[in-house]
């Protein structure tokens, strides 16, 4: 990330704030070393570097409280638009989903309830919940390509449609869950010419429908198929195909069947196709996952909805660049081997652990070349230092199925026990 193009993007999009003594790119460079957890905290963060910053702790805490989710997101889009042509030049993309389309795969983010060190918040029971945001994945070439966030966090992913459809682009194809799945969103998808792959709201007015076809069966359960008519909410109509998979096991809601609606063409995708498709959605899912487990991205001591809007989508634009590292690995080792054995969490355990030591031997001069190197160039580079990994350091070791928690029934009356004497007493039942 070049300070003078996260400088640049500041000054385009910010329509209250201004940079006067503290740039941009300095926040964004304190916000990753905590969202990259090699600092506890902001202030841990500012104190290691405030003889290099002209500012007091107090001028940083107000900046980052007031950045506008508007630059917030011009940063995460930033990163996919400069890291894409690289992921391409390595070709370290993941296998495509429908063939020459472009699939998006959309879902929205609560963030975590945060600490109470608001004024306003020290008297609350209720969790203060600082904002959301919805996130567009692209899911081959594994990068966060956009954010759209949203200060309020009891505001439902629907009342964000008008920005939503802003960011679809002809022939692309968007899956997303059934929370969005309303009239204004599906009519405008297809306004834009691009296409959906929606599970169907059970509020979502069906005006007709064909007769339902058996299709065939997938890894979950018998396929159906069926076409509809749904209302564009102008007294106009639209046709749709609807999908519905009768499911072998119920889902955790306890459905024993799914509805999903597609404008996608019969011989762009069939109804198997389909059904593989919306699957696929767990990929934003796993995700959301990874960002937990790899990096800081709620920070709860931030009580501003701003202040947390910008860690996580700092921590988006960091998982841009994991994802690239992963699609070097990928480019030279083979996009199987990365997938099957490679675990994201222990590449960015290794960058927390040589990072600091890095910043001491490394001259800070010898990484601009990367930030304004040619993507062919940066993807040669990028593939030729992944040659030099050992894979075996970042091993993944896949989890078994989950069993069941079982019942706590014992010791309904103690407050603790001990550990040791609950074992010892095992061992002598087992003898």
């Amino acid at each position: 990330m070049a300070p003078e193009a996260l400088d640049r993007i500041f000054g385009e999009q910010a329509q209250e704030q201004y940079a006067r003594d503290l740039l941009f790119s300095s926040v964004v460079d304190l916000m990753g070393v905590v969202v990259t957890m090699r600092q506890p905290s902001i202030c841990a963060a500012f104190q290691a570097v405030s003889h290099t910053l002209p500012v007091s702790l107090t001028a940083l805490y107000n900046k980052v409280a007031r950045t506008e989710p508007r630059v917030v997101s011009a940063l995460v889009q930033h990163t996919a638009d400069r890291l894409a042509p690289v992921i391409c030049a390595m070709r370290g993309q993941m296998p495509p989903r429908l063939g020459g389309l472009r699939v998006r795969i959309l879902d929205g983010n609560h963030l975590a309830a945060t600490e109470r060190r608001l004024e306003v918040l020290r008297g609350s029971i209720a969790g203060p919940l600082p904002g959301h945001a919805l996130v567009v994945l692209d899911p081959e070439l594994m990068l966060a390509v956009h954010m759209i966030p949203c200060e309020d966090g009891h505001a439902q992913e629907r009342s964000l449609t008008s920005q939503i459809i802003e960011k679809v682009v002809r022939d692309e194809v968007w899956i997303a869950d059934r929370n969005f799945c309303t009239c204004p969103l599906l009519s405008g998808v297809v306004d834009r010419d691009a296409f959906y792959v929606i599970r169907q709201h059970a509020n979502l007015r069906v005006l007709s429908a064909g007769t339902l076809r058996k299709r065939g069966r997938v890894a979950t359960g018998d396929v159906y198929e069926q076409s509809v008519v749904l209302t564009k909410g102008d007294g106009k109509t639209m046709k749709a195909r609807r999908i519905v998979i009768r499911l072998d096991n119920p889902t955790r809601d306890g459905d024993t069947e799914m509805a999903i609606l597609t404008n996608l063409p019969v011989n762009v995708a069939d109804a198997l196709c389909v059904a593989e498709l919306y699957r696929g959605r767990w990929t934003l899912e796993t995700m959301f996952q990874s960002l937990t487990q790899m990096l800081e991205g709620e920070i709860n001591a931030l009580g501003y909805p701003r202040a947390a809007l910008l860690g996580f989508g700092v921590a988006l634009a960091t998982y841009n660049v994991l994802s690239t590292v992963q699609a070097a690995l990928r480019g030279h080792f083979g996009v199987e081997t990365v997938q099957n054995e490679v675990s994201g969490y222990y590449i960015a355990n290794e960058i927390r652990a040589t990072m600091s030591g890095m910043a001491i031997a490394v001259e800070r001069d010898a990484w601009e070349a990367c930030q304004t190197m040619r993507p062919a160039v940066l993807a040669r580079e990028l593939v030729r230092w992944a040659s030099h990994a050992r894979l075996g350091a970042f091993k993944r070791h896949p989890r078994g199925p989950k069993k069941p928690v079982p019942k706590r029934t014992r010791f309904p009356d103690e407050t603790h026990i001990s550990t040791a004497r609950v074992l010892e007493e095992s061992r002598r039942k087992s003898r």
